[in-house]
């Protein structure tokens, strides 16, 4: 059997004339794009062309809901209850749900952004929030979380599809979790290296961490980063990685 995997990337983080990413390029590389709805980054505009961008791409189509701080694009930590939380994931998943049933289309998945998805991979009750959010929604919807993380037990828990996540242009510490952006070496900047670390995770389940200790790590999806400077450089090797070594890249549950 032909193995596969995801390739999803965060998009649509735009915001009126400031313009974030590769977007367009992107779409060619990958399978799911996760779009943000509002409060980390985006705007409606940019969340519809984003949309519109997807179906004609043939990509999945997900939510991306953030921590209401443009300013910190939603990476800073906020002490939120879980009934915020819920709120937070109703809020604006609704409305991307909402921009892609005008468009034609449907939400496919949904994939929390930054401080909340980092927060959500250790937090229980922040965790099982969100994923009772995403249930009452839509119960059809994938919930994408960090692999061996919270929020993928409560997705599990609530009845939802999940997709354990890892990334391909960050560094890894010996719990599972992503090294901090505030240390040194969180971000991996060689796409070379990007596409060995994707291709070890998919093909062996393991990742080498920070301290040079092995961890087993389960890989449904592969995020790339629209943000990151290198963004168009890794999407396209780490596909050509990938394909390389027969692995087809299709969206989860196709």
């Amino acid at each position: 059997m032909t193995q596969t995997i995801d390739l999803n990337s965060d998009m649509g983080e735009s915001y009126g004339l400031y313009k974030m990413g590769s977007d367009e390029e992107l779409m060619n590389y990958i399978s799911s794009a996760n779009i943000a709805c509002g409060f980390h980054a985006g705007d409606p505009s940019i969340m519809r062309k984003t949309v519109q961008s997807a179906v004609t791409n043939q990509v999945a189509i997900g939510a991306h809901p953030g921590l209401p701080d443009l300013v910190g694009f939603g990476r800073r930590t906020m002490d939120i209850t879980p009934e915020e939380g819920y709120d937070l994931i109703l809020y604006q998943v609704g409305a991307l749900s909402g921009i892609a049933t005008a468009e034609g289309a449907v939400l496919h998945h949904v994939k929390p952004h930054g401080a909340l998805y980092n927060m959500a991979a250790k937090n229980e009750a922040l965790a099982e929030a969100i994923a009772k959010a995403v249930y009452q929604l839509n119960p059809e919807l994938v919930l994408y979380g960090l692999a061996g993380s919270k929020l993928i037990e409560a997705g599990k828990k609530v009845g939802l599809k999940t997709a354990s996540e890892v990334f391909a242009d960050r560094t890894y510490q010996v719990d599972g979790s992503l090294t901090s952006r505030k240390a040194p070496n969180a971000l991996i900047l060689d796409p070379e290296e990007a596409s060995k670390q994707v291709l070890r995770m998919v093909q062996e389940g393991n990742v080498l961490t920070e301290q040079g200790k092995e961890i087993d790590i389960v890989a449904d999806t592969i995020c790339i980063h629209g943000d990151g400077a290198h963004a168009l450089a890794f999407a396209k090797q780490v596909h050509e990685k990938l394909s390389a070594n027969g692995i087809s890249i299709k969206r989860i549950n196709e």
